[in-house]
This record gives C-alpha cells, sequence and structure tokens, in this order.
C-alpha cells in the first residue's frame, strides 16, 4: 500500500505564486483546446518553460526530463504552474460501479490547480481522454496504486 503525504499551498495560491509559475499557468490558459507543438505531453511542458522565461536544459538526455529544481512533495507545498513527470505509474480508482486503472508509463504534466484532500487539476496533453490538444483533467494522489512521480518547481532564467 502506498501513503502519500502531501503539502498543498496555502490561502490563494494564484496571487502567491511565484512569477514564472504564474507566468506558466498564464500559458497554459492560452492554449487550452490547442495542440502544443506534435501533441506530446513533453511538448507542452517545454513551450510552457520557454515562453514563461524558465531555464530549461534541452542539451542531453541525462537534463532532458529535469524541469526545473526536483523537490520533494511531502516537505514542500505542490504550486500551480510545477510539472510533475510520471514514471510507471498505476491509478486505480471508483466511479460509481466501475473500476477505472490508467497507467501512465512515461508521462509529463503541468500542475494547473490545487485543489483539497490530495487532489489537483492537471494540464496535458496526448492522453487517451484528451487526445493530442492541451486539456485539463482531475488528478488525485490518493489513487495511485505504484509507480514513482518527479515533482518540478520552474527556475527563472533571470
Amino acid at each position: 500500500m502506498l501513503i502519500l503525504v502531501i503539502q498543498f499551498y496555502p490561502g490563494s495560491a494564484q496571487d502567491q505564486l511565484p512569477s514564472v509559475n504564474q507566468r506558466i499557468i498564464n500559458y497554459v490558459d492560452g492554449v487550452i483546446g490547442i495542440r502544443v507543438g506534435r501533441g506530446e505531453c513533453w511538448d507542452l511542458a517545454d513551450e510552457a518553460l520557454m515562453r514563461s522565461g524558465a531555464k530549461f536544459d534541452k542539451s542531453s538526455k541525462e537534463t532532458l526530463y529535469i524541469f526545473g529544481r526536483k523537490y520533494d512533495h511531502r516537505k514542500e507545498p505542490i504550486l500551480p504552474g510545477d510539472i510533475i513527470q510520471f514514471q510507471k505509474v498505476i491509478v486505480k480508482y471508483q466511479k460509481g460501479n466501475t473500476i477505472i486503472t490508467e497507467t501512465m508509463a512515461h508521462h509529463t504534466a503541468i500542475v494547473y490547480e490545487i485543489r483539497e484532500n490530495h487532489k489537483m487539476n492537471l494540464a496535458h496533453q496526448n492522453t487517451s481522454r484528451i487526445g493530442k490538444k492541451v486539456g485539463i483533467s482531475e488528478f488525485d494522489l490518493n489513487h495511485i496504486q505504484k509507480g514513482k512521480l518527479y515533482f518540478y518547481r520552474p527556475i527563472p532564467s533571470d
């Protein structure tokens, strides 16, 4: 059994966000329903970081999926505009009488909104539900059965 202790951003998060995170959210707001790049999940994070003025080292395979400063989500609050890299994640939950299982073998998403009780809305593309256009979907950390999540805080390039 996987137990997660998550710290969420208190208060009015949108008013207190680091400016680079706010610029990422502003960018996402402008591309909802539009395909970014080739429509791959990574393309949305790449474009959001570039347009927000964040540092992003794409020079090698070792740095390609490092979207900022990696942090432990059990020790620091998760913020809108942060980026999550999913590795071999399996999510399982019940909706009505149906048990739903989703697999995210290798997926990138942007935290769009923090909700209560370990829930958040993610901005992403290239999913079975959303397709190749940017969309927002609910994600509940309590539903993770296995796999790893890596959280990144964007770093301003100034």
